[in-house]
């Protein structure tokens, strides 16, 4: 009898460990390096056993003040690493690990010590232009290459900042490229600009360069508005703008703040032309504005829209057909941050290059970046080259409007000192 029961206890034991086995799947665990974390996103691909794996933080707005534009940017730079990876790139295993911070500086730098302390990161993806002016020289101090979706001209001070890079045309350039077109396109005497914009280091950050450059080239700003990042009403701001009848008003916000000021401003009857700099501009802008609100509106574009009919339009359709989904899908900023992680892809390539021995570590990104030299990015961004005198890519942007519901570009890749 108690034989039996010995051998009935074996028996169910044994079954028990078929049925775990079982419910695992064949040897597979649960947690492996490509799964969602339990506060971000890890785009890593487990390919080459003997790769050097090199990984990048990424600090997120997906859903504070800017989440908007943070949203589709994070997607994108996500997007461009999984599908790098996809594609082999040889001898290199890239990782991007994510995570939002909400656009709270204290958040931004809690989670750039979890990515530099638990992670292991050695370079960093980051958003907005307070967390990244202040983590320059913590980022300086660790080493860490950073670029972002902040293009402030403060960043470009390669002393202040050796370690961070803009990747497209500061805003401090974008507004100066408006200003000049305005200067050379306006008709009837010396033209007039207000400047609107809220009161955040991304709001102010090109506010007294833009004010400088107006003055020496003959134009003359009449008044400025501040006005919340997610304001929903801007009926008094623009009621005190109306006041000195500016003939154009560059706004520096994001799509949300930019619809209530086109909304608000049909509904004032003010017929200022309306000009905005990167962050406003996109199809994102209809979500909050009917299309013919925003007709006639003009921008910067630093990015090609989703479907362009450029070269470097097709890695993007690419990988959108390996996903099931299609150009409409996506906008142009998430354009913005795929363009912006494969930058920082190329540059741990060129590291890869220059040091074909043992761990890349940052200050040899930072070398690789260094190295990027009339960077093509096939049309949907103007080429970028740095070096170590200089670390804005370029000064280059394009000018659009919107027509008929629809951005159209009316410039190619141009500069205020063209």
């Amino acid at each position: 009898m108690k034989k039996s029961k010995k051998l009935l206890w074996l028996l169910l034991s044994a079954l028990f460990v078929l049925v775990l086995a079982a419910c695992n799947g064949d040897g597979g665990s649960a947690t492996d390096s490509d799964t969602q974390g339990d506060s971000g996103t890890n785009t890593g691909s487990n390919t080459d056993s003997n790769a050097r794996e090199v990984v990048i933080g990424g600090l997120w707005d997906l859903t504070g003040g800017t989440s908007d534009v943070g949203a589709p940017f994070a997607e994108g730079a996500e997007a461009y690493v999984e599908y790098a990876n996809s594609k082999g790139i040889e001898g290199l295993n890239i990782k991007l690990i994510g995570k939002d911070y909400g656009y709270v500086i204290p958040e931004a730098q809690k989670l750039y010590q979890e990515h530099r302390d638990k992670a292991g990161a050695q370079a960093i993806i980051g958003f907005g232009t307070g967390d990244t002016e202040a983590l320059r020289q913590q980022v300086a101090a660790d080493e860490f290459p950073f670029v972002s979706g902040s293009l402030s001209e403060n960043l470009n001070d390669t002393k202040e900042s050796p370690y961070n890079f803009l990747v497209a045309a500061s805003y401090s350039d974008q507004g100066r490229a408006l200003l000049k077109w305005i200067k050379e396109n306006h008709e009837g005497g010396e033209p007039t600009v207000a400047l609107l914009y809220n009161d955040t280091a991304f709001g102010r950050s090109p506010v007294e360069d833009m004010k400088a450059y107006a003055k020496e080239i003959g134009v003359k700003v009449v008044d400025e508005q501040v006005i919340d990042v997610k304001a929903t009403e801007a009926q008094s701001q623009l009621l005190n703008m109306k006041k000195k009848d500016p003939d154009y008003a560059i706004i520096q916000q994001t799509w949300a703040a930019t619809s209530t000021i086109l909304r608000d401003a049909k509904t004032l009857g003010i017929d200022t032309q309306f000009m905005g700099l990167n962050w406003t501009t996109g199809e994102g802008l209809f979500d909050n504005v009917d299309a013919a609100t925003a007709e006639g509106y003009m921008g910067v574009l630093i990015n090609s829209m989703p479907g362009d009919e450029v070269p470097g339009m097709a890695e993007i359709e690419e990988y959108l057909t390996g996903k099931g989904k299609k150009d409409e899908d996506i906008n142009q900023k998430f354009v913005q941050g795929w363009v912006t992680a494969k930058i920082m892809v190329e540059a741990i390539k060129k590291a890869a290059e220059l040091y074909p021995d043992g761990d890349i570590k940052g200050a040899q990104i930072r070398e690789g970046m260094e190295s990027l030299t009339d960077l093509d990015l096939g049309g949907v961004a103007a080429n970028v080259s740095f070096s170590a005198n200089n670390h804005a890519g370029t000064k280059e942007i394009r000018i659009g409007v919107v027509k008929d519901g629809k951005w159209e570009a009316i410039t190619d890749y141009i500069s205020f000192e063209d």
